[in-house]
């Protein structure tokens, strides 16, 4: 049985995506053996990023500068008719890395893996929604959705939900592997779902 403190710092980290209880206490065990300067070091960074990094009201995404927006919201060369919805941030910057999309982006925040995600609001559908009727400018919206089942039943889903704007839908298209993620998927095979989307 661990002491309070360490079974109090297995349960926080316990939470971290992909972590589990084993791979929590290993952390935690690492942690205790940091010595003083470089716990204040890791410390220090959590606050920095905590004060410094912003989330974009317009798309989600987090970034670190001057301005309300972020600097891919931000830039008039970028093409505005073209709406990409993905999972998180960690799936757009795979997306940007093939430097071949050149339309905005909006980050859902998760997959649908029951319906309580749905009628609690823990995706931003609504914000979505709200995204996709105030810019008059999209005229089609790419599901970039990892190809995992709750990736799926998320695509399903908000494809009957946009239908009713009248919006071109489209999806990745061949190149991913059914429950492969977009993080991990090369330049290559991005770039040719990007290209084969439908």
């Amino acid at each position: 049985m661990y002491s309070q403190s360490i079974q109090k710092l297995i349960t926080i980290l316990g939470k971290f995506p992909t972590v589990g209880q084993r791979t929590a206490a290993r952390f935690a065990f690492y942690l205790l053996r940091l010595d003083n300067a470089r716990t204040k070091e890791l410390i220090e960074a959590i606050i920095d990023l905590k004060k410094n990094v912003k989330v974009c009201p317009r798309c989600y995404n987090v970034f670190e500068s001057a301005g309300d927006l972020c600097a891919i919201c931000r830039d008039g060369k970028r093409d505005r008719k073209i709406l990409c919805v993905v999972t998180n941030e960690t799936d757009l910057l795979s997306i940007e890395a093939t430097k071949k999309y050149g339309g905005f982006y909006f980050i859902l925040g998760g997959n649908i893996s029951s319906p309580k995600d749905v009628a609690f609001g823990s995706l931003r559908i609504k914000q979505l929604e709200d995204r996709i009727k105030t810019d008059k400018d999209i005229d089609e919206v790419i599901l970039a959705i990892n190809p995992t089942s709750e990736g799926q039943t998320t695509v399903l889903y908000l494809n009957q939900t946009l239908k009713p704007f009248g919006k071109k839908i489209t999806k990745l298209g061949l190149g991913l592997p059914l429950g492969g993620e977009l993080e991990y998927a090369d330049e290559e095979t991005l770039i040719s779902a990007l290209e084969g989307r439908k």
